[in-house]
């Protein structure tokens, strides 16, 4: 049971059980999305996954299922509503992950940020902004320029600001920003931006079993990203990097979690000192799909698990070099005409790398329906934006 369909998470989840023969039933906020009309789902059914309602959603189809389901949340919502509510739940699903206030240390940023000092691991200079006086203590301890996000991503966020986090460079963008987020999201995370390009930042996936060992683990390297350079993989290849796995696996043992575990480290170009970001635990993300496809059995071994049942070989649950790079191309697309205009990548290159890309985030010979979808979404963004900016422009020349 697949919540929170509607992403590109929810969409390679789905394909990836589904290719392994076990029947997927989708939870989707939106059936017209595009990753919400794979095949790869028995049945797709439309609800609002981002509130606690989804609980009560989940103890009504749990009866009709036939079978314990595992449950598998896509989104940071649902983890936390699920996770706060799995008594209710585990009658009639496998919820594998760690007690709930494990869950929220981890994926809150302000409790994140506490955990990971008092663990002693390295992180940018962070501070938590909850009115104008934290933000203008804040701008004055720490140095521009400064990354600001919420301590939980929400729809409050994303109607705020269609990025994943903001880049702000004088006190006074602090202060604006502030004053206009706080009233609807009651917490901000302010942190030193670190410098260095997209190849510095280096990822982490994996399942920590019930005794918070590590049963997979998967690193990987983002090469481009959309937005530029502050948002999510666009294109990513695997990475043999031991520092970035032991340092992922001392942080959630230490932690106590079980589950799904992944975590973002930057390298700074100038000391070369690994910089923990952030993490996200208790479901998927993009490179889940990376990492089976190069032959490490993440999620498959977090359903055998959930399940009680024997687990992958010890062989397909470690990583060896080479593997399948990563690329959701039309996103890809974007950032690389972005690059390219700035001389960081040339079209040599970006062909090179679609070259070698074997897993596609939404393009599937076997289920070519979402990426038909995607393009058509898309283009009527595109043509909707286009059409506002002549009504404007029309509007300025009749004032005139």
């Amino acid at each position: 049971m697949i919540v929170g369909l509607a992403s590109i998470v929810g969409l390679q989840t789905a394909r990836i059980f589904a290719a392994e023969g076990v029947r997927v039933i989708g939870l989707a906020g939106n059936r017209a999305h595009f990753a919400a009309r794979t095949n790869a789902c028995h049945e797709v059914i439309e609800t609002n996954v981002h509130d606690a309602g989804v609980v009560e959603v989940l103890e009504r189809l749990g009866p009709t299922l036939g079978a314990r389901a595992v449950l598998v949340p896509a989104t940071d919502q649902a983890v936390l509503h699920i996770s706060a509510q799995r008594e209710r739940l585990e009658q009639w699903f496998h919820v594998p992950m760690a007690d709930h206030t494990v869950v929220r240390a981890l994926l809150d940023k302000a409790e994140f940020s506490d955990l990971t000092a008092e663990l002693g691991l390295r992180t940018p200079q962070t501070r938590i902004v909850s009115d104008q006086a934290s933000a203008l203590a804040a701008g004055g301890a720490l140095s521009f320029p400064l990354v600001v996000k919420p301590t939980v991503k929400s729809r409050h966020w994303r109607r705020f600001t269609g990025s994943k986090v903001l880049l702000l460079h004088t006190p006074e963008q602090l202060a604006d920003v502030v004053a206009e987020a706080l009233p609807a999201i009651p917490t901000l995370v302010v942190q030193e931006y670190v410098e260095g390009g997209d190849e510095q930042l280096l990822t982490c996936n994996a399942y920590f079993g019930r005794n918070h060992q590590p049963l997979a683990t998967f690193v990987s390297r983002k090469k481009r990203q959309w937005p530029p350079h502050l948002g999510i993989a666009s294109y990513a290849e695997p990475c043999l990097d031991a520092e970035v796995r032991d340092t992922a696996v001392e942080l959630f043992t230490r932690a106590g979690f079980s589950g799904l575990a992944y975590v973002e480290f930057k390298r700074d170009p100038t000391s070369g000192r690994l910089l923990l970001i952030e993490a996200n635990v208790g479901r998927p993300t993009g490179r889940s799909a990376m990492a089976e496809a190069s032959g490490v059995a993440l999620m498959r071994t977090m359903y055998a698990d959930a399940l009680g049942v024997p687990l992958p070989p010890v062989a397909s649950r470690s990583q060896r070099a080479g593997g399948a790079s990563w690329i959701d191309l039309r996103r890809d697309v974007m950032a690389a005409v972005h690059y390219w205009r700035r001389g960081e990548v040339t079209v040599a290159q970006w062909v090179a790398d679609l070259w070698k890309a074997r897993e596609h985030a939404v393009i599937s010979a076997k289920d070519p329906v979402p990426f038909v979808f995607e393009l058509a979404q898309s283009a009527k963004k595109l043509l909707s934006r286009a059409l506002r900016r002549v009504v404007r422009r029309t509007w300025v020349q009749a004032d005139k």
